[in-house]
Formats: structure tokens, sequence, C-alpha cells
């Protein structure tokens, strides 16, 4: 037999395996030859969006267009075949790219080299940062980054990205700003007193064909043709003679292997960038790709998708490109062209590989307005105000979560990871603030015997005895809310003998918890007030017993499966201690019945405490039907 070392390290070199070749799992389908043109078309289709978006998204990010379809080559083919999700698009994003802008900007404004450099670096760093939290199978980590934050952030970049295409639209150029409503405001001034016509008129005419090829088709390259006709239109016209402007030459041929250059200082001051780009990259890539895999029924690995992603990244920075992730818009594509493994995205590399051989010089022409145009087209599904209301709705903390993350990137651009690390702590923070003080209510019985929560101004109470119910983890932040909320029960109820604690909804206790437990009975008892508590999860009394909370059998009658018998048991409590009298019939009565029903059992009062191993979900002895649903 194999030792559990052996089996650990067989196990761990299997999963390694199994990562370095997650794309054997659909290679042999390509033998079906409906399979095999499904993704040729899918990964023609998708090359036809990419190829013009990724040079726009290059721009967006501050990069020669050629970046882009740098960016869009290998990564695309490299991060299908070793992720786990089959039709996810990765590729130049525009979140990512604005990512890269701001971070890139302060650092290296004035000098292109220094920019392109570092945009490659970065490309390197959040590919490391990917891999190295798949390899250790750390992509909870995602679950930092949530639902509302990444709302807020993605409303306020889609604004942020339309915004800062305006100056291209009109043909201006606002000097450079601190931040970025100002450049927005001094783009608009000069756009009003200063316009370039010949620029307006291919915005124009960009946007006419996008929208006429869309509501013509929804299957016909919308996004390609504008490029095609604008770039006629340019060449014809000498748009770049006006004062127009154009992509200009791009480099024909492959882009060659080279491993990016960096010092420690870089490293520095680009680490924290890399970490958002990386997650934020990852947050997008994996929501699509979800979504995705419950349409297709796939099994999705979040861990082997940051290696993918990861692998993507560390491609496009071999090859010149900058920072790459999952695309919303052409995963979509992908999809409904009808992609059925990974190759439709090597088809897809391989058209935009065929695209830098041979049709780049066809791109000079093209227009930067229709650049921009495009940018534009593709963000404004980005800005959702409904989500934003309807996280409000869910949960007011979260609304305000996603409001604040929302104002503040906007406010502090081009610096977007502000908004994200306020975002951030602010939610973590409000999470604390409500496990501070989890809900905690008193129980008081009704006419058909049920137990329920306490009316307000409730008539009839048994001033003896105290039901209180916990919903949450009893645990160092709320340990004081907890045994303040029972002194002021005990200090409400002058005649109170018996507290019962239905710890049902307890999941969790600490040290800080046990110990105030601990105090708590004690000091209560030291005033004859009992401390019972009934449905004990077995996790927690595990964790009582381990520290000594019970360790006599004395100490275990406090423990009861349900609180019909905890209930009985705070009954006799008062019988023998002669003080049987309850101002409130229903309670005697219905105790009465509990008592008649644990004598059947043979066991009177105790209700088998001391073998309460942790059944959370006993009903109540007493309780009706409806009760027991409570």
């Amino acid at each position: 037999m194999a030792s559990p070392a052996l089996n650990r390290s067989l196990k761990f070199i299997r999963g390694l395996l199994g990562n370095l070749s997650p794309f054997l799992d659909w290679v042999r389908e390509l033998r079906n030859p409906n399979v095999l043109r499904a993704d040729l078309t899918a990964g023609v289709t998708v090359a036809l969006v990419l190829v013009p978006q990724s040079m726009a998204y290059a721009q967006l990010a501050g990069l020669p267009a050629h970046y882009g379809l740098y960016a869009a080559f290998l990564p695309v083919a490299i991060a299908s075949l070793f992720g786990s999700s089959r039709q996810l698009a990765t590729g130049p994003v525009a979140v990512v790219s604005l990512l890269t802008a701001s971070a890139l900007g302060p650092m290296a404004a004035d000098n292109a080299d220094a920019y392109l450099g570092y945009a490659v670096a970065l490309a390197l760093l959040v590919g490391l940062v990917q891999l190295a939290l798949g390899i250790i199978r750390l992509g909870f980590m995602i679950a930092f980054l949530s639902h509302p934050v990444v709302l807020g952030f993605t409303n306020a970049a889609a604004i942020i990205i339309a915004t800062s295409q305006l100056g291209k639209l009109f043909g201006v150029q606002a000097r450079a700003a601190e931040q970025h409503y100002d450049a927005v405001w001094q783009t608009a001034v000069l756009a009003l007193e200063s316009p370039h016509w010949p620029t307006i008129g291919m915005t124009l005419l960009a946007l006419a064909v996008i929208v006429a090829v869309k509501r013509r088709s929804a299957n016909l390259p919308n996004v390609l043709i504008a490029v095609a006709v604008t770039t006629l239109v340019s060449w014809a016209l000498g748009f770049e003679k006006a004062g127009g402007g154009v992509v200009g030459s791009i480099p024909q041929g492959l882009p060659d292997f080279k491993w990016p250059q960096m010092d420690f200082a870089a490293v520095t001051q680009l680490l924290g960038i890399a970490i958002t780009i990386a997650l934020i990259g990852f947050m997008e890539a994996i929501s699509i790709a979800k979504a995705m895999a419950v349409r297709t029924r796939q099994r999705l690995d979040a861990n082997q998708e940051l290696i993918g992603q990861g692998l993507g990244n560390l491609a496009a920075s071999c090859f010149q490109g900058y920072a790459v992730a999952g695309s919303f818009s052409r995963s979509a594509v992908n999809i409904e062209a009808g992609a059925v493994t990974g190759f439709a995205a090597v088809v897809t590399s391989a058209t935009v590989g065929l695209t830098l051989l041979l049709l780049t010089p066809l791109l000079y022409h093209l227009p930067q307005a229709t650049l921009a145009v495009i940018i534009i087209m593709a963000v404004g599904g980005l800005v959702k105000v409904r989500p934003m209301m309807h996280a409000w709705r869910a949960q007011k903390h979260d609304g305000i979560v996603a409001l604040t993350t929302f104002v503040l990137t906007l406010a502090f651009a081009p610096n977007l990871e502000t908004g994200i690390v306020a975002g951030v702590l602010l939610s973590l923070g409000l999470y604390i603030y409500r496990t501070m003080s989890p809900r905690i209510y008193s129980l008081s019985r009704r006419q058909d015997g049920s137990l329920r929560r306490t009316r307000r101004n409730e008539e009839e109470l048994c001033p003896k005895i105290a039901i209180l119910r916990f919903e949450g983890p009893l645990f160092f932040a709320n340990t004081t809310y907890f045994e303040n909320r029972v002194l002021e029960q005990v200090a409400a109820m002058p005649a109170l003998t018996c507290i019962i604690v239905d710890a049902v909804a307890i999941n969790e206790l600490d040290a800080t918890g046990e110990a105030m437990l601990r105090a708590l009975s004690e000091t209560l008892a030291s005033r004859n007030i009992a401390v019972l508590f009934a449905r004990v999860q077995g996790k927690v009394m595990n964790a009582l017993r381990r520290t000594g909370f019970i360790d006599q059998e004395e100490d275990e009658r406090r423990f009861f499966y349900s609180r019909a018998d905890a209930l009985q048991h705070a009954w006799q409590r008062l019988h023998q201690n002669g003080d049987a009298d309850c101002p409130v019939e229903g309670c005697q009565a219905s105790d009465l019945a509990g008592c008649a029903l644990q004598q059947r059992r043979g066991q009177p009062g105790e209700a088998r405490a001391g073998q309460l191993p942790g059944h959370p979900a006993s009903s109540d002895s007493t309780a009706s039907p409806k009760a027991q649903r409570d």
C-alpha cells in the first residue's frame, strides 16, 4: 500500500499534468467534421471583430495600434489551450487597456520608448500574478472583488473610456491634465470653439455604417465593414492631408520573441497595478466563462482559467503585446457563431497572424475617429444603472459600495486603482459591521404552541423564562453585542430564572466567543439565572468540549436537542424550586404537554443532553407542523 505522502505526491503530479494539457479534453472532438467546421467559422468570425477592436484598444492604452494586433495574436490561442473554458475569447479589452494607460501615464508620459517597455513589463507581471494564483489554487481570492465593487468600477470605467475618446471624435487635442474630468472639460471647450469638421464627418460616417449594418443584419461584421469603408474614404479624399488623424504605418510581419526588460524600481511601481489588472481581468474573464458554462453545461475550473489567462499574458509580454483578458463581446460572438472547442480561438489567432503578415499596409489610412467610435460602441453596454439599483434593493450596503466605487473611480481618474481599493475596503468594512451586530431576538409561544419571534407590545409573556435566538457566527467582533443583548433581557425581566439560547444559527465559535459564554454563564448563575442551549451545531459543540466549557455531566445537562426539550427542563427547574406558577396559561399548558412527551421517552427533563453530538435540525417536541418549520 502506498504511503499517504506518496499518494499526495502522485495527486499533485496528476494535477500538474492536467494543468499543462487541458486542451487534450477537446482536441479529439476535432475529428468530427461538424465540430471542425463550426470552430473554423467561429474563429474567423471573432477575428473579424478582434482585428479592429485590438487596434482601437491599443490606442486606448496609449500604445501604437499594432501593439493591439500583437496582443491579439498568440495570447488568444495560449489562453484557450491552457484555460478551462472552451468559448472564452481572450485578447485586448477596454477596461484593462484603460488601467494600463492610467498606470503608465504618470510614469512615462513623455518617453514613448519607456512607455512601451513598461507596457510589456506590466503584461509580464500580470501574467506571473495570475499564473501563481492558479498554480497554488488561490482562485477564491477573486471573492475580495465583490459584485458591487466590480459593478461600480465598470460603470465608471465605461464613462471614462467613452469620454477619453472625445478628442478623436472632434479632431481636437487638449493639454494634459492631472484629473480626467479636467481633461474632458478642456476637450469639450475645444470641440465647441474649434472643431475639425473633416474628422467630425468621418466620425458620423463610421457611426452611420456601424448602426446601418447592424440593423440590416446582426450576422454581418459591422465594425469591420465600417473600418473598410472609412479607410477607403480616407484614402480617396486625402483625409490625412486635411489634418485628420490616421493609424499610419504598421510594421508588417509577426512579432519577434523578446524577453521584457525591467529593473527593481519598475517592478515596485508596477506591482500594485499589476495585481489590480490581474484580478479585474480575471473577474471579467471568469464572469463570461461562467455564463457560457451554464449554457453549454461544461465544467469550469477557476484555477485552471487563471493559469490560462496567466500564460496568455506571459505570451503577450514575450511577443511585444500588452495585458489581455477575457472579452464579453467577443466571447458572445464566439458562442453565437457556434464555437464548440478551444480550437476556434486557435483559428482566431491564426487569422490575426495572417493579417499581420499580409494586410497591415491596407490599414495605413484607417481614421483614428473610426477607432474612437469602435471603442465607444463597445463600452456602451458596460454602463448599467439598473443592476446598481438592484444591488441597493437587495442590500443597502451593497448599493452604497457600488455607488461609492463609482463616484471615487470617476473622481480620482486616471488613478483608477483608488476607486477599486476604496470599494474593496468599504465592502469588507460593512461586512464586518454587519457581523458585529447580527440579528438576535426573543421568541415566545403562540396559541398553537409554536415558537415565533416576539411581537412588539406582546401582552402575555412568561416573566421567568426567556428564549433568545442569535443568527450568525459568535466571534470576537460581536461577542460584546451578544452579551449586552442578553444582559438587557435580564434587566427587562426582574423575575427571570432561565434563559434559553436557540443556537441553531450559530455556525462558528472562536476563543473570544467561548470565553464570553463562560463568563456570562458564571455571572448569571451567581444571580440564580440558568443559561440553557438548544439545537447547538456539532461544530460548535465540539469546540465547547475541546475548551473544557463542557467537562462534567452537570454541564452537559444545559444542552438540548430542541427548544421544547430546553423549555421542559426550565419548567421542571421552576417546579423543583417551588416556583411552578406562571401567569401565562399557554406557557404552562404547552410545557406540560412537553413533559408528558418526555415521560413517554423515559427521559424526563434531560432530553439525552449528555449524548448531544449536534443535531441542529431537530424539531421541537411540542411544536405544531408550522412551528417545526421555524
